[in-house]
């Protein structure tokens, strides 16, 4: 499970430098429904990690909400069925 959690989560890091990346070039840029994916998946801290890194999606209300509340939803699962 550390294993899953540590890959997921380096996933949803690089994923939201990628889209940064991609963005800062004007190209066609990775869905925000796949990074949403990522974070329900158990990537939500490293999405929000990358997010405060590379200052990527921060003004968009649906990224400052959503991934905090999948983040905590996922630590209530967590502590609930561990």
């Amino acid at each position: 499970m550390l294993i899953y959690l540590l890959l997921i989560n380096t996933t949803g890091l690089i994923a939201v430098w990628y889209d940064k990346v991609l963005a800062k070039k004007g190209k066609y840029r990775i869905p925000e429904s796949r990074l949403f994916l990522i974070a329900l998946a158990g990537g939500a801290f490293g999405v929000f990690m990358g997010m405060q890194l590379f200052k990527h999606k921060t003004q968009h209300l649906r990224f400052t909400i959503g991934i905090p509340v999948i983040i905590i939803g996922q630590i209530i699962l967590f502590r609930t069925f561990r």
